[in-house]
């Protein structure tokens, strides 16, 4: 197949999903076309990075005068900000002047779906949401800790929800990354053959080392700037590790991820001796294999968690909330332990600390976890064939 990926930033390391899934589809012998905006040297080098890969890319700039001007037509017109934040006239243009040439388009979130908007009476297109953001701001709107975020969600919450709810039913086909975004998009949208298609991970990267781990270190990973995991990483700091501290002061924790925001690197500074925030690490499996154990405390949230897979795929014991390991398979106190509340947390955190036996079962059985359920050339096999039924289902005579 020839294949048109429109994403709003570029693939990279850091946006695993669209990264691997355009690896592996073309590792499979499909040609892959990425049309996508950048507004950093960063995301250019992202880009340069794709094309030295062999992928065909097609870019445009998106300028902060640009967003601005996204900002406002969104106000006006009464659409969520995030379904017009990331448009780019230019880029329109570009992938209309091709579109003769793809099978089939693949377009993914909220961002990017006005680019499939323009160019489905053309072509094929599958929409991947990846997450229902409504039910993300949902949650965000009652348990974010940040006044700003819980603000801004409040506002967009009615445009969101109105929005996603028609556009779930403008496309051939329709991807999420769990079940529980699947029926929370069903719910606004009314179509029940949305299709979940999980996240994997990349377990030739990420993976366990005969290096000894540091005995008692902690580590919570992901990016800090996102309001979910900041939430997390106070929670965890503020209410579970006093009462793990007070049973063993000897503990430290890794808040480990780019961009954490100043409540984030205060941690550092009321804990100074047991809090470190790294800030953006270039290989961020070296926490991940130091530490004993890996918390993912996350008390909302939408999706897959790939710092949960990334833990597992690297052998490290994980200790998550029961929302965090809600979109998976996985089996608690087989796989990983699950806790739901600050006591609860520092008892499986003291537990494991005390038993290396136990921290090496759970850490083994995450690995095997991963392999089976979240191999990324599995995933890609899935895709292949939504694409085609999405072409069979255009090419097929109408009654």
């Amino acid at each position: 197949m020839n294949i048109l990926y429109i994403v709003p930033n570029p693939p990279s390391l850091v946006r695993v999903r669209p990264y691997n899934l355009v690896a592996h589809l073309q590792k499979r012998g499909h040609r892959i076309t990425v049309a996508t905006t950048w507004a950093d040297r960063g995301e250019r080098d992202d880009i340069e990075r794709l094309r030295a890969q062999g992928l065909n890319v097609v870019a445009a700039r998106l300028t902060k005068p640009r967003i601005g001007i996204n900002l406002a037509s969104a106000l006006v017109s009464g659409k969520p900000l995030q379904a017009e934040y990331c448009w780019q006239p230019e880029l329109g243009s570009l992938i209309s002047r091709r579109i003769s040439q793809f099978d089939v388009a693949h377009v993914e979130h909220l961002r990017g779906a006005r680019y499939g908007l323009e160019i489905k009476s053309q072509i094929p297109v599958v929409w991947d949401s990846v997450d229902c953001i409504t039910y993300l701001f949902e949650q965000a709107s009652q348990h974010s800790q940040s006044v700003t975020s819980r603000i801004m969600t409040l506002m967009e919450l009615g445009r969101t929800r109105k929005h996603e709810g028609w556009l779930v039913r403008q496309f051939d086909q329709v991807l999420v990354t769990s079940e529980t975004d699947r029926q929370a998009l069903d719910r606004l949208g009314n179509r029940p053959d949305i299709n979940v298609l999980p996240n994997g991970v990349d377990l030739g990267y990420f993976t366990p080392t005969d290096e000894p781990r540091k005995a008692n270190l902690l580590v919570f990973s992901g990016k800090m700037s996102y309001h979910a995991n900041v939430t997390a990483a106070l929670y965890l700091a503020n209410q579970v590790m006093p009462i793990v501290w007070a049973r063993r002061p000897e503990v430290r924790l890794v808040i480990a991820g780019s961009q954490p925001t100043v409540s984030v690197r205060k941690l550092a500074k009321a804990y100074p001796t047991r809090v470190i925030v790294t800030g953006f690490l270039p290989d961020l499996r070296m926490p991940l294999r130091q530490a004993s154990i890996s918390i993912a405390p996350l008390l909302y949230g939408a999706g897959i968690q790939n710092k949960v897979l990334e833990a597992m795929a690297c052998g490290t014991p994980v200790v998550a909330s029961p929302l965090a390991i809600s979109a998976l398979r996985a089996h608690p106190e087989q796989d990983c332990l699950v806790a739901a509340s600050p006591p609860a947390f520092a008892d499986a955190i003291l537990r494991l600390l005390a038993d290396e036996s136990l921290r090496e079962c759970i850490g083994a059985a995450g690995r095997r976890y991963v392999e089976t359920h979240h191999n990324w050339e599995t995933i890609a096999a899935q895709l292949e064939s939504i694409y085609a039924r999405s072409i069979e289902h255009v090419r097929a005579p109408s009654h």
